[in-house]
């Protein structure tokens, strides 16, 4: 280091474009920063326990890598030098994938699936794995292997989940950018009780492989950060098409990387449907309530046309459960067949729902959500967008699996709380989970924002528009 002390004004709440942008100008590091992320790590995880599978060393190694790589003008990827922790569900070559399982605590892949392969060409430094929830089933973070993932913004909090562990660092600042996944909410959950932004992009959008059904899913990858601008960057690297991936959408990734207008500019004239409960689907806790209904409120005091309005949506219940035991039973059946009785009793109890499916079931589940589609594709043709809330409560008391009842009204199972993220998940519409609050102990509150299908740079601009308004007032 020079006495000039390169990157002195960064810190590890910069932004992930302000961190790459100085390393590729050599005002820092990777080491460097590197270092900055591990000090944080050392002071946040034992806490918190966000990151899993820290390696120190390796990570060293591969932060001196990427500097040498710069100083002989090799070519960089957007995200050169960046500490990363890729979600302990994705497959990364030489580390362990444990999927929050003792069954896989000594898996190591021999292969990166494909949205760690694209993160590793953009120029990442690994230095772990995120926490998750036994095989990402269920919105809150914990396991038997190694234990429970709590929110930075209240330890005695749940953090969310599946993609708890990422959202978790990525608050803390233990990692300028996080990857996760989203079925039920994985992605959008976590980053509202975390207070980052997170996105389930469009079906198709971000393309995965390998994958045991490669022609349908409910599930898809997608990025974390902590602003709008940062989400865009990341998305830029996971998005594109892929031949591997024969239902990739095909516009290459680069269209999400332009700069966003960071001004609430975007709002004005924007057609906007409001909906709290999306006509009585479910219930919503009255601190989460004031915090959508401000929401509101500001886009409408930043020219939006805010209406009371919503889809019927009423058919996506039976879908997303129905879609979700069959993919669960498919994939997961033969391992509760071989371990009966090491598996959480939620996630045993799911795969177990999918065994008396039959092919009426799945296809009636199909054709459900083709009319869920096509509903929505009408919809947006009166309203360009639609917000609504990300999560039903607020972050809730870590020790609890999940909350039993929301509003006064018991839930019966850990899916039900869940129904304001699954019902817009069978849509295979892009959604975005942006801060929008509160409540008041402190704790953080987000919006959801949702597009028509294959509207998703439109969809950041927005989100982009609406993080400026809050930071106006």
């Amino acid at each position: 280091m020079s006495s000039q002390q390169p990157g002195r004004d960064l810190t590890v709440h910069s932004s992930a474009r302000e961190m790459a942008a100085a390393v590729r100008t050599r005002r820092i590091s990777a080491r460097e920063l590197l270092e900055l992320h591990l000090a944080r790590i050392d002071e946040r995880n034992p806490e918190l326990n966000a990151v899993v599978n820290l390696d120190a060393d390796r990570a060293r190694a591969g932060a001196a890598a990427a500097d040498e790589h710069l100083a002989r003008g090799g070519p960089l990827g957007p995200l050169h030098g960046l500490p990363f922790a890729f979600k302990d569900t994705h497959a990364v070559a030489g580390w362990p994938t444990t999927y929050g399982s003792p069954l896989f605590a000594d898996h190591v892949p021999q292969h990166d699936e494909l949205l760690v392969e694209r993160v590793r060409r953009a120029g990442v430094v690994v230095l772990g794995r995120t926490n998750v929830p036994e095989f990402a089933a269920g919105s809150h973070t914990f396991n038997r292997l190694f234990g429970t993932t709590r929110n930075p913004h209240d330890p005695s909090r749940s953090a969310g989940g599946s993609s708890g562990g990422a959202a978790a660092a990525l608050a803390s600042g233990m990692v300028p950018l996080a990857d996760g996944s989203d079925m039920g909410g994985s992605l959008r959950n976590p980053a509202s009780f975390c207070g980052v932004v997170g996105m389930r992009p469009s079906l198709g959008r971000v393309p995965e492989w390998p994958l045991y059904n490669q022609w349908e899913t409910t599930s898809v990858g997608g990025p974390l950060a902590r602003d709008v601008g940062d989400l865009a960057l990341l998305l830029s690297v996971l998005a594109g098409p892929d031949p591997r991936a024969p239902m990739a959408l095909g516009e290459p990734g680069h269209r999400f990387a332009a700069p966003l207008e960071p001004t609430p500019r975007a709002l004005h004239g924007l057609r906007v449907a409001w909906s709290l409960d999306l006509g009585g689907a479910f219930a919503v806790d009255e601190e989460v309530a004031v915090v959508t209904e401000q929401a509101g409120r500001l886009m409408a005091r930043h020219g939006a046309r805010v209406h009371g309005a919503h889809p019927d949506l009423s058919e996506g219940d039976d879908t997303f459960r129905t879609l979700r035991a069959w993919h669960l039973h498919a994939k997961l059946g033969p391992l509760l067949a071989e371990h009966p009785g090491e598996l959480k009793a939620s996630l045993a109890d799911n795969i177990r729902a999918g065994a008396p499916l039959t092919g009426t079931d799945v296809a009636g589940a199909y054709t459900q959500r083709t009319t869920l589609g096509e509903r929505m594709r009408q919809f947006f043709t009166h309203h360009d967008l639609l917000v609504l809330p990300v999560s039903q409560v607020a972050p809730f008391p870590a020790e609890q699996e999940y909350p039993t009842q929301v509003a006064g009204r018991p839930m019966a199972s850990y899916l039900d709380w869940m129904r304001s993220a699954y019902l817009v998940t069978v849509t295979g519409c892009p959604s975005i989970a942006v801060p929008a609050g509160r409540t008041p102990e402190g704790l953080p509150v987000g919006v959801q924002l949702v597009g028509p299908h294959g509207s998703d740079r439109r969809l950041l601009e927005v989100a982009a528009a609406f993080e400026a308004a809050r930071e106006q007032g």
